[in-house]
């Protein structure tokens, strides 16, 4: 016989591990913006995974209770039931490793984009400086020629 806590930590488990698989494809997603220099589609892709965060988080409020004392709660688990948590809970890392990998590299590529911008910056600020080295001085008067013939 399966209790209702039971069942709704279960279910809590099994709709956190949907929103895990949609922050996974988000990620994908953001990895191609990054790559891309698509700065409006980036910030609409982090919208969107912070509200599957949102929703983890909500879901987490039935789940809670059992983590205290989590070997206990597989314990009180028949096979079956024990055997699906269990499934939940691995799938649950791996998308976790699959998304903190792609951030992690997405973080490198916009570092290195970052970096990027700055080193043309800073040539474009020379190549300003040198060119007000030729050109003239607006504080000095310049003296202005009439020639007639």
């Amino acid at each position: 016989m399966h209790t209702g806590g039971e069942t709704a930590v279960i279910e809590a488990l099994r709709q956190q591990v949907e929103c895990y698989r949609r922050l996974a494809r988000l990620s994908e997603a953001q990895h191609e913006h990054v790559r891309h220099g698509r700065t409006d589609c980036l910030l609409d892709i982090l919208r969107q995974r912070q509200e599957e965060l949102d929703r983890i988080a909500a879901l987490e409020s039935d789940v809670a209770p059992v983590r205290r004392n989590w070997q206990h709660y597989l314990a009180s688990l028949d096979a079956a039931r024990r055997a699906l948590v269990e499934g939940l809970m691995v799938e649950t890392r791996m998308l976790l490793e699959r998304i903190t990998a792609g951030d992690r590299d997405d973080a490198l590529v916009l570092q290195q984009q970052k970096l990027s911008v700055g080193g043309e910056m800073a040539r474009a600020a020379a190549g300003i400086r040198a060119g007000r080295q030729y050109a003239p001085d607006p504080s000095r008067r310049q003296s202005t020629l009439d020639v007639q013939t």
